[in-house]
């Protein structure tokens, strides 16, 4: 997969694949390259008849009223990215930095920035390359764009000092030898150019973008465990009946009840109410509890959240967002404030509370399964070997997941209406906050993969215990459906070992630790292995928008 590059058309999708190593090229669309060199022509001839523009013969934000004379103004673009090599802490991770290389090279091609071909095309040879300039995940606030973040990116692709740096095949480079070895020299700055670098949204819109494509991928494999806690406890498929969600039709609550349909069609574990049938579990409650019973009323809101954050990134990521801009056809240059990125924080803070909600909920399941008043005939904790004098199962993995599911939860506080009003001058009075909302989406996302990896763990051994009360093995692929064993398997795999007809998953509390286990099923999650594999299509159903 080749990603073109061309000021339009990316989604999160493609984003994601360019954050994980994709190729990506420049369109060969005259019509849009056009537009490109003729907004730079513009910008030259406004600035030969002596037009004041702000950033080019100005200086920056607050300090707008200071005007520069020809002599500078190179060096004020020079200063525009100079000034902002000023923070340090964690570094962006490499996906991040990827996917804002992808959206500032995006937003250049759209030809309103007046800004040279031959440095867009940097951004190519960067990605192409896998070289990583060093950017920190702090500095930004968002408005005036993502400044500081964007500024590493510009002075390590143009070689602006060897204080800028790249990781590259390996090493840590000085932007300088990082240029050479990718057959490059450094590059002098024109006017408007080094505003054109770093004034924009690129940044928080990138790491959002990875955020909003892992939400998704995390939010299909949630469906998938809530299917194998439904087997487990032996719920009723007429909580997914079409006729329920076509008197509540929310497009969110009709897809989850689709997709959770497919998933336990075929299981040997699910109730029928056909004809008046109650099942395995006569003289029980005649309906499911709420977590069960409510799912796709309860999951519903919280795809179609997930479905208006992707969109309103993809837009985002296909605008203009820096300033001045330039209309190539009239010659117009306009004084912008399309650098505020509050449609990425707004995005980050709302998916980061639906996370939370997908978390509460799974925590609600586990405690079904936990406790034997509630689970059907289950054993307390899920213990494997209730024989045992001093097996406690599963007690202190739900614990684990007792200290994860409230600090999701607590990710998931808004950010973006904690804006200071007194930045730069009371220039920037209102800012977006989007950096802080999607580096916190990235930090949620890594403790919700960590949650779901527990949540696996403990749907593997409920079905396999249950495989035992109903089927007399261990081996839940006698009773699952046929969607869901390939799910158990490969979680099984990733923990342990193929299925066992003789032991569950997790039989004496003595005989190995429970933290391989969660390891093994951690990895192939955050690596997107077999165990996501096996959901994707439900991930792709959301990412393409497929929802009613």
């Amino acid at each position: 997969m080749t990603v073109t590059i061309s000021g339009s058309g990316l989604t999160v999708s493609a984003i994601d694949a360019v954050a994980r190593g994709e190729p990506v090229r420049l369109t060969d669309d005259r019509a849009v390259l056009d537009r490109v060199e003729k907004s730079r022509r513009v910008l030259k001839e406004k600035i030969a008849r002596g037009e004041q523009i702000y950033g080019v013969t100005t200086l920056f934000g607050g300090m707008a009223d200071q005007y520069v004379g020809p002599e500078l103004l190179v060096e004020v673009q020079r200063l525009a990215v100079w000034q902002h090599k000023s923070t340090t802490g964690p570094r962006l991770p490499a996906p991040d930095v990827r996917a804002a290389m992808l959206l500032r090279a995006n937003s250049l091609m759209k030809g309103a920035s007046g800004i040279r071909l031959e440095i867009i095309e940097r951004f190519v040879t960067f990605l192409n390359a896998n070289a990583i300039p060093h950017v920190y995940q702090r500095g930004s606030i968002g408005a005036s764009g993502d400044l500081v973040p964007f500024s590493y990116i510009a002075g390590a692709i143009l070689g602006l000092d060897p204080a800028f740096k790249v990781d590259l095949n390996g090493e840590t480079l000085d932007s300088h030898t990082a240029l050479r070895k990718l057959g490059l020299a450094p590059i002098a700055l024109e006017p408007k150019e080094g505003l054109a670098l770093n004034n924009g949204t690129g940044v928080s819109t990138g790491i959002a973008a990875n955020a909003v494509a892992r939400a998704m991928d995390l939010t299909a494999l949630t469906l998938g465990i809530h299917a194998l806690y439904a087997q487990a406890m032996l719920s009723t498929s007429q909580t997914f009946a079409p006729f329920i969600h076509e008197m509540k039709p929310h497009p969110g609550q009709v897809w989850t009840a689709r997709q959770m349909s497919a998933l336990v069609e075929g299981s040997k574990l699910m109730r029928s109410e056909a004809a008046g049938e109650r099942g395995h579990r006569a003289g029980k409650l005649i309906q499911d509890r709420y977590s069960l019973r409510c799912l796709p009323q309860y999951i519903g809101p919280i795809v179609d959240a997930l479905i208006i954050a992707a969109r309103q990134i993809e837009l985002e990521a296909n605008s203009a967002n820096d300033n001045p801009l330039i209309d190539p056809d009239t010659g117009e240059i306009f004084h912008t404030g399309n650098f505020l990125a509050q449609y990425t924080g707004v995005a980050m803070d709302s998916v980061r509370y639906h996370m939370g909600l997908l978390a509460k909920h799974v925590d609600a399941q586990i405690a079904l399964l936990m406790t034997p008043e509630f689970s059907y005939g289950l054993p307390a904790s899920l213990v494997g070997n209730t024989s045992g004098k001093a097996n406690v199962g599963f007690k202190s993995l739900q614990v684990n997941g007792n200290q994860m599911m409230p600090l999701i939860s607590f990710y998931g506080q808004s950010i973006v209406d904690r804006f200071p009003t007194h930045a730069e001058q009371f220039n920037q009075n209102i800012n977006s906050q989007a950096m802080n909302a999607a580096n916190l989406a990235r930090e949620q996302l890594d403790v919700l993969e960590h949650f779901l990896a527990v949540a696996l763990i403990c749907a593997v051994q409920a079905v396999e215990l249950r495989a035992k009360l109903v089927a007399d093995t261990y081996d839940a692929r006698a009773v699952l459906s046929p969607a869901t064993q390939r799910l158990y398997e490969a979680a099984r795999r990733a923990a342990m070992g193929e299925p066992d007809a003789s032991r569950p998953l997790h039989w004496n509390d003595l005989d190995e630790f429970i933290q391989p286990k969660v390891e093994g099923i951690l990895a192939q999650i955050s690596g997107r292995g077999a165990i996501m594999s096996t959901v994707a299509h439900i991930a792709e159903s959301l990412r393409t928008g497929a929802v009613p």
